[in-house]
């Protein structure tokens, strides 16, 4: 697996293989599959974003309560053409809370790179597809890319909220997105890890303090804020706009951001949000404490 970005730059500068090419054959090469299986179990990853859409149900509510509807909500303001963010935008926050509902109500999401952070590639990559009418080949093309930026920061530093906080779930997935949406505009590698450096930058030191322990307050709403940070950060980096700070050192920072965090506000529920009057309560109230 790679441990670099740059790593992944320079390759693409020596060998003229797409930034997607090489994560491929890197996948591959750690899991002793062929290209063709490969490519098939990522598509099937990309299609299961698409059903987790297509079958969001707008009636269903989460076990505690706290969660539900609230896509429908976004949808209907999208086609009432309320939103001052437009319909693009609208409908990349639509999908990112559709998605994120869906793992609250338990249905079947794709941990991109977790379930907490599952609405932030699907919503940008399927807004993406809609709206520009790519072929599915290249948004699994782009969900390699996607996969690439995860793995380093996998590497370098962490994905998950109790080990570094939500800059590590929804910091990641923004940055996975935003690479990825640079890549469907022709991106070259190193506009693609721009970008996704860019987006991280933007969450660092997001905490991750679930109301009641549960992955649904504020999470879900946390998703809607990595999707369009992904696409501002792919649009500043498509305008020009590059990090004065290269990419590897933004995911270290990231690393020694999480490690400084205190223990509750790193999945505990016990600070931030779920450590305010109303988090204490709603964790009491669910416990049986009250």
């Amino acid at each position: 697996m790679y441990t670099s970005l740059e790593e992944l730059c320079e390759m693409e500068r020596k060998t003229k293989r797409s930034f997607w090419k090489l994560v491929q054959e890197d996948d591959c090469r750690e899991r002793a599959i062929t290209e063709e299986e490969s490519f098939a179990q990522m598509r099937a990853m990309y299609q299961a974003m698409h059903q987790a859409d297509e079958q969001y149900d707008g009636t269903l509510h989460s076990a505690s309560g706290l969660v539900g509807t609230e896509g429908a909500k976004m949808a209907a303001a999208r086609k009432e053409g309320k939103l001052l963010c437009g319909d693009f935008i609208g409908k990349v926050m639509e999908k990112a809370l559709k998605t994120s509902e869906s793992n609250a109500c338990m249905k079947r999401i794709v941990a991109a790179p977790t379930a907490g952070s599952c609405g932030v590639v699907p919503a940008v990559f399927l807004t993406m597809q809609e709206e520009m009418e790519f072929t599915e080949d290249v948004m699994v093309e782009a969900l390699y890319v996607a996969a690439g930026i995860g793995g380093v920061i996998a590497s370098r530093a962490f994905l998950s909220g109790a080990a570094g906080g939500c800059q590590a779930e929804v910091g990641s997935a923004s940055a996975m997105a935003a690479g990825g949406a640079v890549y469907l505009q022709g991106g070259s590698a190193g506009e693609i890890v721009n970008a996704a450096a860019l987006a991280l930058k933007n969450l660092l030191g997001l905490a991750c303090d679930p109301v009641a322990g549960l992955v649904e307050v504020p999470c879900v709403k946390r998703n809607v804020l990595g999707a369009v940070n992904a696409m501002t950060s792919a649009d500043m980096t498509m305008a020009g706009i590059c990090t004065k700070i290269p990419p590897d050192e933004v995911i270290d920072a990231m690393r020694s951001i999480g490690r400084s965090m205190h223990e509750d506000i790193r999945e505990t529920g016990k600070g931030g949000l779920a450590g305010t009057s109303t988090g204490t309560w709603i964790r009491e109230r669910m416990s049986g404490e009250m």
